[in-house]
């Protein structure tokens, strides 16, 4: 297949890119490149995907709708998975406009360059956030969502119901993904796990929220991938059996699916810290602090959805998944 790939020398988006590669897909890479976090470390990641055949990258902001109309003329991609967004729960309290113009703006015209091009199936990345105040775990994806506690939150919540019109207006399959909390070799420099391991190899404290109570469905990024890949290969089907006198926010009439892609299994940030210091050999300095505005205290993904339609669940346990980071890590930056 063709597909185009937003945030393509993003974190997630780079390692799905060598996915589709190596099994043969055409990757249409699309990024903006931006400064939210270290710049060197998105061209390293595009540098991998750039020296192989079958890669082909367009550099762009999707809030640009000439630019990315301009890209769906050029490539006419059988299928799109849009990572690009405006990422962080607590940067959405200093910056709030980057969120609507990358996440809404730019969404909808990624939406409208499908409906336009006839863009077979697009699959987007939603978030774990969008579940807010909700407390009652695990998370599910037919449980309401209407209480989000952050802007970032707010944000996704609203992709989904754009994508909703979409497919209910123009028959576009659509299928929204929650990541819950995705870390692994080649990660954001803005994640706890990626903060964490520079402070305590330099010897500085760690800033751990919530006194370290946290609960999280910490997800490895290779089964975040594996995830994705299902997904994009499972057209988004109508359910027949939908009803709108008890409506299921998962599915519709219309060709929309919702899944968790979680690992099913919530680890308290504090055992999370210690098995990082067992990797690194060397203990943390920690300042323990109270719940951040715009934070939960707890993500725990239900993935039946996820199991019964595509035939899978994520199964990369934090030890064996931190160990790869730090090895990264240690490699990546020398030290």
């Amino acid at each position: 297949m063709k597909v185009m790939v937003t945030g393509a020398a993003g974190f997630i988006g780079s390692t799905l890119s060598h996915r589709l590669l190596a099994r043969g897909d055409e990757v249409i890479g699309v990024d903006n490149l931006n400064d939210y976090y270290d710049v060197t470390l998105k061209h390293a990641r595009l540098d991998r995907l750039t020296s192989q055949p079958g890669f082909q990258f367009a550099k762009l902001a999707i809030e640009d709708k000439a630019a990315v109309d301009k890209v769906y003329r050029e490539h006419k991609p059988d299928r799109v998975v849009n990572l690009a967004a405006q990422a962080g729960v607590r940067y959405s309290l200093e910056n709030p406009q980057a969120y609507i113009d990358a996440n809404i703006t730019g969404f909808l015209n990624i939406l409208e360059a499908c409906r336009h091009q006839g863009t077979d199936h697009l699959v987007y990345a939603s978030s774990s956030s969008v579940y807010g105040a909700n407390t009652a775990m695990p998370f599910s994806v037919h449980n309401n969502v209407d209480h989000p506690v952050s802007l970032y939150a707010a944000s996704k919540k609203a992709n989904e119901l754009m994508a909703h019109t979409y497919s209910h207006l123009f028959n576009i399959p659509t299928t929204g993904l929650r990541f819950f909390t995705v870390y692994g070799p080649w990660g954001r420099p803005d994640m706890a796990l990626f903060i964490f391991t520079r402070k305590i190899l330099a010897g500085e404290p760690i800033d751990v929220f919530n006194y370290g109570k946290h609960q999280r469905d910490f997800t490895y990024i290779d089964d975040i991938v594996e995830g994705v890949v299902r997904t994009l290969d499972h057209i988004a089907p109508a359910n027949s059996n939908w009803s709108g006198d008890s409506p299921d926010p998962a599915t519709s009439k219309a060709p929309y699916r919702l899944y968790n892609i979680g690992s099913n299994n919530p680890v308290e940030l504090l055992r999370y810290i210690e098995i990082l210091e067992n990797c690194l050999g060397k203990k943390a300095q920690m300042n323990l602090l109270p719940l951040q505005a715009g934070d939960v205290p707890a993500t725990y993904a239900d993935v039946d959805a996820l199991i019964d339609d595509v035939d899978y669940k994520p199964t990369t346990p934090i030890e064996v998944g931190i160990e790869h980071f730090v090895k990264w890590y240690r490699d990546y930056y020398k030290v």
